[in-house]
């Protein structure tokens, strides 16, 4: 037995190491978005920043307001009403009264064959005038800066698409353990600095900040194409790439910034939608995803502590590789690198939002969210 989990944990410290280095070396040439050096004003395209609001009350003033306070010179803001029964509506007019620069389009009914943000999105790209649009949340802050440098990198680079990497603001032990997990997951399955590559097939989409140029959205066919898709911001990154158009990431964690969801319940319920459609609602891949959280990122700290000779040593190394890319990623975020120790909860916390997220899908038949019932079969065929 002892010879087994030696090779266990050599096994397991080859593959940390290398994905380790990897990743280090590959976040390393992901450019960051301050760098970037805006156009020349006089060559600056219109821009429409387009977002959907369902009952976003609490949070959507304050980001609404760093929307309208940016320093482009041509752009507008399209907010999408998606049928909310909160003040959202009386907020939203409210500021348009106020900004020449927002218009708010009002969605009352969901056609059937359409997930509600992605019908909210298409009728916001539809309403929009600009050569290049932005996809984002109702809870996304913008610094002021942000659309010219986004701008100018795309085109120094000839991108159509570019996806910012957000700041996240964590708060509380559990909440950063989750997310940090969240974020640490997210490295090691999208090797993110691989899409900057047009030979390579990665792609990336992340849903607080998408520009894409129009052209490239249009002929990919845009949110229609995505009408039931569940992670309609990876996907929208997928068909873009897979159609030839050149797709490209940067960070932007100052730049954009979000709560993305307060407190670890929150976290845990409002994943559960998603991680069984990114498992391609296959229950073998859900159930092989939630183990290896746990054969990963826990029993290495259990190897390390009851282990012997080189089945400690190897376990050691697997989880220091580990621990330095939690590290990395934390600090990118104004986290403490210490919270890595945090990790083997992550892992514990990450594999039960799977496993929830696909015993919930499965237990329902479907999906439930914004106020409509989606059925898994419906959801299969619209994944894209």
């Amino acid at each position: 037995m002892h010879n087994l989990w030696i090779l266990y944990f050599a096994g397991l410290a080859a593959v940390s190491i290398a994905a380790g280095l990897r990743a280090l070396v590959g976040l390393r040439n992901i450019p960051r978005l301050a760098n970037a050096t805006p156009p020349p004003e006089s060559a600056l395209p219109m821009i429409s920043v387009i977002f959907a609001a369902r009952d976003e009350a609490e949070k959507l003033p304050a980001a609404l307001a760093s929307l309208l306070g940016l320093t482009y010179p041509r752009y507008e803001v399209i907010a999408v009403n998606d049928r909310s029964s909160d003040a959202t509506a009386h907020i939203l007019n409210q500021f348009a009264r106020t900004s020449k620069l927002l218009r708010v389009v009002d969605i009352r009914e969901l056609p059937a064959g359409w997930l509600g943000k992605t019908r909210a999105l298409n009728a916001g790209a539809q309403a929009s005038s600009g050569k290049w649009l932005v996809f984002t949340d109702a809870d996304v802050h913008f610094d002021p800066d942000v659309l010219s440098r986004a701008l100018g990198l795309a085109e120094e680079r000839g991108w159509d698409h570019l996806t910012l990497l957000p700041g996240v603001d964590m708060r509380g032990v559990w909440e950063t353990a989750a997310i940090s997990y969240f974020m640490l997951i997210f490295l090691f399955g999208n090797p993110v600095w691989s899409v900057n590559d047009p030979r390579s097939p990665s792609y990336v989409g992340v849903g607080a900040f998408q520009l894409v140029r129009r052209t490239a959205y249009e002929a990919v066919g845009g949110h229609r194409r995505l009408a039931l898709e569940v992670i309609d911001d990876m996907k929208l990154g997928k068909i873009i790439k897979v159609a030839g158009f050149r797709s490209g990431v940067a960070v932007g964690t100052d730049e954009v910034r979000l709560r993305w969801h307060t407190g670890l319940g929150n976290v845990i319920r409002g994943v559960t939608k998603n991680l069984f459609a990114a498992m391609h609602f296959n229950i073998f891949f859900a159930l092989a995803a939630a183990l290896g959280q746990i054969l990963l990122c826990v029993v290495p700290w259990f190897g390390v502590i009851f282990a012997t000779g080189w089945a400690r040593l190897f376990a050691a190394l697997a989880l220091a590789a580990l621990l330095t890319i939690h590290g990395v990623s934390l600090r990118a975020v104004r986290k403490s690198p210490l919270y890595v120790i945090t990790q083997p909860f992550g892992a514990a916390f990450f594999s039960w939002m799977i496993l929830r997220s696909a015993i919930v899908t499965l237990w329902r038949g479907g999906v439930n969210w914004r106020g409509t019932f989606y059925s898994l079969a419906e959801l299969k065929r619209g994944a894209v």
